[in-house]
């Protein structure tokens, strides 16, 4: 790229195809839970962006960063990082990629207690994404986002406030609604009902739940679901019934299988 010989058009798409893959590269980093590397990446996407002035480029970039900040535990940068991708998202058309944003603004609104807000902007998204067939298409990244996630997203926002046994419907729902194309969409939402069930009083169901979560672990390798599948079985151990040990045993034995691999 800096030193070939091409017209400005082509320089233009060239970088463009740079600032893509470095998002991309960032996105790999943070479900691997590298978050120093995920940063890097995203923080050369980001100027990429700025640079060509590209707002698509530019929200994906935001709206990523913003996960990566309330998974750290920074929701108020969280929240304005997706304040900044939704202000640059009005001038693109597409309902579908404003509802994503939407739900990553509650997220990081139930992070900081902010209950009454996250309800809004998740009731927002939900709107949104039954209007997904208005406007522009959404852009191919976004192809994940629907009601499961929506129902994920208020699950989420139920755990968030303490109201496990609310979060429990919303949790199964998505995990119903979820495609079975998803395989770490899958493992991160039945591993999400399983903590929420065992929080909510109901460890054996919980119990099953994570244990089932294995299936979709042969899938795909995340460390995002890796550390969730951790803190259940950390959950887990604090009960003394059958299921709940059993539970513990495969749980841990996988892991371990998994870190000597």
């Amino acid at each position: 790229m800096n030193t070939g010989s091409y017209p400005d058009t082509i320089g233009r798409q060239l970088q463009l195809l740079a600032g893509e893959a470095a998002e991309h590269c960032g996105w790999l980093y943070y479900d691997a839970d590298d978050q120093d590397n995920a940063r890097r990446y995203w923080g050369e996407a980001l100027t990429t962006a700025t640079v060509l002035r590209d707002p698509t480029l530019e929200v994906l970039v935001f709206s990523s960063m913003s996960l990566q900040a309330c998974h750290e535990g920074r929701p108020r940068e969280g929240l304005e990082l997706a304040r900044a991708a939704q202000e640059r998202a009005m001038g693109l058309g597409s309902p579908t990629l404003r509802s994503i944003i939407a739900a990553r603004e509650a997220r990081a609104l139930s992070l900081m207690n902010d209950g009454t807000g996250a309800g809004k902007r998740l009731s927002e998204a939900m709107h949104l994404v039954d209007r997904g067939s208005e406007g522009r298409p959404a852009p191919e990244w976004t192809a994940f986002h629907g009601h499961a996630e929506l129902d994920y997203s208020q699950g989420m926002l139920f755990t968030e406030l303490g109201h496990h046994g609310a979060a429990v419907q919303f949790l199964r729902a998505a995990l119903n609604h979820q495609d079975r194309t998803y395989g770490r969409n899958r493992a991160l939402y039945r591993l999400t009902l399983a903590n929420a069930l065992v929080r909510a009083g109901e460890v054996d169901e919980g119990a099953a739940h994570a244990v089932q979560s294995l299936e979709h672990l042969e899938e795909v390798e995340s460390g995002r679901v890796t550390r969730k599948l951790c803190e259940v079985t950390g959950l887990l151990r604090q009960h003394d019934a059958d299921p709940a040990r059993q539970a513990v045993e495969e749980l841990t034995e996988y892991t371990s299988m998994k870190g000597a691999a």
